[in-house]
């Protein structure tokens, strides 16, 4: 296990992560140890518009980013003189909110002179399970399913990625939020869905499983969207009574049925012995079970974090920077943020 640091002295990595509604800031030791992961949530004042405001979560993470950075340096017992280097979230995200977060990474790495390393979120959420599971090295298969994105990704190597599919159109995590909505259960939808599909029949309804032609990896959950609102727009004109708890449960296996179809499709095809999932979707109870049992039945080792690790955090962001600052990445004060930032993108 971390056989890169092996005979090296500790290195500390401050997080920095406020690419969303989330500002965090974590301390981490070799990529795996947390000492502190410190999150501030915005999600009760988002709920009340029904989804993430960018302008409102703008404000609030320039209101609480440095009382957040304070708190975990206090948590962990560090001060910024421990601090090797500075890892921050700058793609992608929403450009406000990124950019709260990267400008104070350079003004702390400026002032302090502190190396400074720019992070992709996406390979933030697939550092989690390093956390998470401090045995894991890759190669390795890995699922990442969040709000705003849905990636299966050949990890080659630390850093070193291959994209085998993506959405091309609405993320997992968007259609959870959109049918949530509709079926009145409001924001955020994942976890509301999660729970009122456990009191559903995830057979009642059929719901289409999206394939995208020509690409057997990608994903589109558009479709299954639309099917959905068709349903209770139909079912509420004809003045039938809908089951709320129906509804989740069929709407989430469909996209349950998509989601693991596709990895362990790559998972036979690549020969992989280890797969993970990562990002805000990846708590999803039913995807975990799915996920488990179809790597039990192949004898494939399976990984997921924590749901604290699941959510946008500065824990993986630390632990992904601390990759990158053993292959001597360093950012200089350009560093910008890259709201369409694309995973392997420097």
């Amino acid at each position: 296990m971390n056989s890169m640091a092996e005979g090296k002295k500790d290195i500390t990595i401050l997080g920095i992560e406020s690419s969303c509604d989330e500002t965090a800031a974590a301390v981490v030791v070799n990529g795996r140890d947390v000492l502190s992961n410190e999150i501030s949530s915005q999600i009760d004042i988002h709920t009340l518009y029904g989804g993430v405001v960018p302008e409102i979560a703008s404000r609030k993470h320039t209101e609480r980013i440095n009382q957040v950075i304070r708190e975990a340096l206090r948590q962990a017992d560090r001060t910024l003189d421990d601090i090797d280097a500075i890892a921050v979230t700058y793609g992608p995200g929403l450009v406000g909110a990124l950019l709260v977060g990267v400008s104070a990474a350079k003004a702390i790495s400026f002032a302090r002179d502190i190396p400074l390393i720019g992070v992709h979120h996406i390979e933030g959420h697939i550092s989690a399970n390093f956390i998470a599971a401090k045995d894991l090295e890759p190669p390795f298969m890995c699922l990442v399913v969040s709000g705003g994105h849905t990636h299966l990704v050949n990890v080659k190597d630390y850093g070193v990625y291959e994209i085998l599919g993506r959405t091309q159109d609405d993320a997992a995590g968007e259609a959870f939020d959109k049918v949530a909505r509709a079926i009145g259960l409001g924001y955020p939808g994942g976890p509301k869905i999660d729970k009122a599909a456990k009191e559903g029949n995830p057979q009642a309804l059929h719901f289409p499983r999206g394939k995208v032609g020509g690409s057997r990896y990608d994903f589109s959950f558009s479709g299954l969207k639309s099917a959905v609102l068709n349903y209770l727009n139909t079912e509420r004109m004809a003045g039938r009574e809908i089951s709320v708890p129906d509804v989740a449960a069929s709407f989430q296996q469909a996209v349950v049925d998509v989601l693991v179809g596709h990895a362990m499709e790559a998972v036979d095809e690549y020969h992989a012995p280890k797969f993970a999932i990562a990002g805000g979707v990846a708590s999803n109870s039913a995807l975990r079970r799915a996920a488990e049992e179809a790597c039990r039945e192949r004898g494939v080792t399976f990984y997921c974090p924590p749901p604290i690790l699941c959510t946008d955090n500065a824990a993986m962001i630390a632990c992904a920077g601390y990759y990158e600052y053993l292959k001597g990445t360093r950012s200089g004060y350009d560093l910008n943020a890259v709201p369409g930032l694309a995973l392997g993108e420097r």
